[in-house]
């Protein structure tokens, strides 16, 4: 409000109005979306046809006019019915015509009037009207005189709310004594709706108004002090932006000046060009430009920037579309494996033809291939050899106490420090979508409560679900498909038979002791000189030394003892020569004790002649195939049986097996019908300190027993594998090729097979055929005729037999 017009409003509230002057018949005007009250200036833009007319009608009559608001603001025209019959009479204090033909004009509410009748309605409304006089208190009691001085409070309150108070608005406040007028006052400066103004022009007892103002009062006071409030934390917030902006501002400038770029601005240009070179799915580039722009609102140093920062890093820098190129000969690729493999043909074969079908068919969804072998067999470098082939990048991943699931899936993006899985970490760094990826030591995988890995590997590993692979970390989903998985193993028995159907499983039994020096001799001991820097030197090995190397001072399936015995050799000779001596250094197997000690590994004494009681068995380890020594002693007692040797449970019944086979059988096998009676049994696998299981130690304890039994000895040269049932039947095993190798290695001359073996004897190599008699058995009557020498020895089945 003007600083005049409060002078001009002051000036008629102490003027007493002539009331009495006023016409009884006025021009009527009606007013849009404002309800007059009296004593109010108000300033009005007259446009309407009619309203123009009744304008100009009124200086007729004094310039005093009949305002009434309009009930419905959008109605042009309005009638009778479109309007409120209580008013307020008004009188034009100025007025001026506009070039457009409107009407300026100031008006002063005067007094409440209530429109009886229309006189005229044509060109404009006239009509007689009735004075409504406001109804005062007899006398001013306490409880209005605190209504006046409350609502006087809040206005001066809402208007410093508003910083429209001024030291002539509290002259105004002050001047006023009559609470009507009071009243009219502030309800005319409150942003009140049309029907609530109305209602409180109506009402003619001047302290029910007042009373009603100051409701309005308060609640209008209430929801500026919160508009207020609002308004004061966005002007703050935005202080801060602008001061944030204005010195970033500054920065950048400072920046240019020293011929510097802004570092974040460059990171962010740097993530968006990295992001566009990737290539990424659909889904990627939503998720990435997502943490982008969460990454450009966010403060340099805070700890979530470092997340997403690190997120988007990793985003970047996987092989979404980076590949390597397939170079798919067949004939490079098997001198590739020839070069670095001896033997191990039928693994070679199964390469070739996969690679075979790859170059016919690059779509074809590969299968998992699993080697399964002892430790130092060459299942890694073959894996090796393949990438070599294929010039791929090769990948190897150590799945050993592996319990977590996260280590696969990756752990989620909830906290600083998380990473995506260990396989999309391993294509990270390949940089490459296809590359050769190992999984070694699949079958010592584990799991507790943070999840099972192997259930997250199925997901990797199975050609239909791959391509989708899902990473808890990434939450983006990755093609595995072109990935070649291949996996290792020592025994199969521990992999999860979910992930086995899913794999090929190639086994690589170990090699024989021709193969070992060959390899020796082509491969490690090339390697070993090279290694120690004896490459030019003249170093031999004789062929007697070697074959000593690898019967007496090694006894393994693989290869690792023997390459540390040639690294043994290797390193004393380094010693000499760097100590000076010089000339050719020639290991024959006189000489050899001075650099490995004497031999570890020398047949067992019990093989240097046949005994009673002691039968050679054939068993299957993680290491490969080992002789198992069955040791039956006799002793006086009333025929419990005892078994020794930390054996398990599937062994364990084996024993109680062939006992009650040799027990029903007694009579054929000429065992004294009172020795079970008369002798406890102590059955016994030496070597206690190495668990042993397994279903194949059947006819080796059924020998042992009879043998002891009836005093006949067991051949020494002859070793047998199989399981025994209770009606005499010799039952199939598994892991034949490994045992054969180990029978070879141990000296055994003659191998007895469960029949339905008979398959297997295709698997083995012709140069182990070549040493090795191999007889098929049905039951235990023919494994007894070929085991069991025909001549009694010295003791008596009443006596104890001599131990080993």
């Amino acid at each position: 409000m003007a600083e005049a017009d409060i002078d001009d409003l002051i000036e008629v509230i102490e003027k007493e109005g002539d009331i009495e002057n006023i016409p009884t018949s006025l021009p009527m005007m009606p007013v849009r979306d404002i309800v007059v009250f009296s004593d109010m200036l108000l300033p009005l833009f007259v446009g309407r046809d009619k309203s123009i007319k009744a304008m100009e009608e009124c200086v007729e009559y004094d310039r005093y006019i009949f305002l009434t608001a309009q009930k419905d603001a959008e109605v042009e025209k309005p009638g009778i019915e479109d309007v409120y019959d209580i008013g307020t009479v008004g009188r034009v204090q100025k007025m001026i015509k506009l070039p457009d033909g409107r009407i300026k004009a100031l008006v002063q509410g005067i007094v409440t009037a209530k429109a009886v009748s229309y006189v005229k309605k044509r060109s404009f409304f006239k009509v007689e009207i009735q004075i409504i006089a406001d109804h005062d208190p007899d006398e001013m009691d306490i409880s209005v005189e605190a209504l006046m001085r409350n609502v006087k409070e809040n206005s001066e309150k809402l208007l410093a709310l508003k910083g429209e108070l001024s030291g002539d608005i509290g002259d105004l406040l002050s001047h006023i004594e009559s609470p009507g007028k009071l009243a009219d006052l502030v309800a005319s400066n409150l942003n009140l709706r049309v029907e609530e103004a109305q209602r409180l022009l109506e009402m003619n007892e001047t302290a029910d108004r007042l009373k009603k103002v100051n409701d309005l009062l308060a609640k209008e006071l209430a929801l500026s002090t919160v508009q207020a409030k609002i308004q004061t934390d966005v002007k703050d917030e935005i202080s801060k932006n602008q001061r944030d902006y204005f010195l970033r501002e500054q920065v950048k400038a400072i920046h240019r000046e020293l011929g510097e770029s802004d570092e974040k601005l460059a990171e962010i240009k740097e993530f968006k060009a990295k992001i566009k070179r990737c290539k990424l799915p659909k889904a990627g580039e939503e998720e990435a430009a997502k943490q982008l722009k969460r990454l450009e609102q966010m403060h340099s140093d805070s700890s979530e920037a470092s997340v997403v920062r690190t997120y988007l890093d990793t985003i970047v820098e996987l092989p979404w579309s980076r590949s390597t190129k397939d170079i798919l000969d067949i004939s490079r690729a098997q001198n590739v494996l020839e070069q670095n493999h001896f033997g191990l043909e039928k693994i070679k074969e199964r390469i070739l033809e996969y690679l075979s079908v790859r170059k016919l068919n690059p779509k074809k969804k590969g299968q998992i291939i699993c080697f399964v072998g002892p430790p130092g067999v060459g299942k890694t470098s073959l894996g090796q050899a393949i990438a070599k082939s294929m010039k791929r990048k090769f990948h190897r991943l150590s799945l050993g106490g592996i319990r977590d699931e996260a280590e696969i899936r990756g752990h989620r993006r909830t906290y600083i420090g998380s990473m995506p899985g260990r396989i999309l970490q391993g294509l990270r760094q390949c940089g490459t979508n296809n590359p050769v990826f190992m999984l070694d030591e699949i079958d010592k995988l584990g799991n507790d409560f943070r999840g099972d890995p192997s259930s997250a590997l199925l997901e990797a590993l199975d050609p239909e679900q791959n391509y989708e692979f899902s990473d808890h970390y990434l939450n983006i989903p990755f093609d595995l498909s072109n990935v070649m998985f291949i996996l290792t193993a020592n025994i199969a028995d521990t992999i999860p038979s979910a992930l086995l159907d899913r794999m090929e499983v190639i086994r690589i039994p170990g090699y024989t002791h021709q193969e070992k020096i060959q390899i020796a001799r082509t491969h490690l001991l090339p390697r070993k000189l090279r290694d120690n820097g004896l490459i030019r030197r003249s170093i031999t090995i004789s062929d007697k030394a070697m074959e000593s190397i690898v019967t007496e001072h090694t006894l393994e399936a693989g290869l690792r003892e023997l390459e540390r015995k040639l690294d043994t050799i290797c390193r004393k000779i380094a010693r000499k020569i760097a100590e000076g001596k010089k000339g050719k250094f020639t290991i024959t197997r006189q000489n050899l004790t001075r650099y490995l000690g004497p031999p570890q590994y020398m047949p067992e004494l019990d093989q240097e002649e046949s005994q009673v009681g002691l039968a050679t068995g054939l068993a299957w380890t993680e290491v490969g195939g080992e002789t198992l020594y069955i040791e039956v002693s006799l002793f006086p007692g009333k025929g419990e049986l005892l078994v020794t040797g930390q054996i398990g449970e599937v062994m364990q019944e084996s024993a109680r097996a062939a006992l009650t086979y040799t027990k029903a059988n007694q009579e054929p096998l000429g065992i004294d019908k009172d020795a079970f009676d008369n002798h406890d049994i102590h059955i016994h696998v030496p070597a206690g300190a190495i668990p042993k299981d397994g279903p194949s130690a059947g006819i080796a304890m059924v020998t042992a027993l009879v043998s002891a039994f009836t005093g006949r000895r067991v051949n020494n040269k002859v070793g047998m594998t199989g399981e025994v049932s209770l009606r005499g039947r010799v039952l199939p095993i598994g892991g034949l090729k490994e045992k054969a190798l180990g029978a070879l290695r141990a000296g055994i001359k003659h191998v007895l097979i469960p029949e339905k073996n008979k398959k297997d004897l295709y698997d083995i190599p012709k140069n182990v055929k070549s040493k090795l008699k191999f007889t098929c058995v049905r039951d235990v009557d023919q494994v007894l005729k070929i085991a069991l020498e025909e001549t009694p020895a010295d003791e008596t089945p009443a006596r104890e037999t001599k131990q080993a």
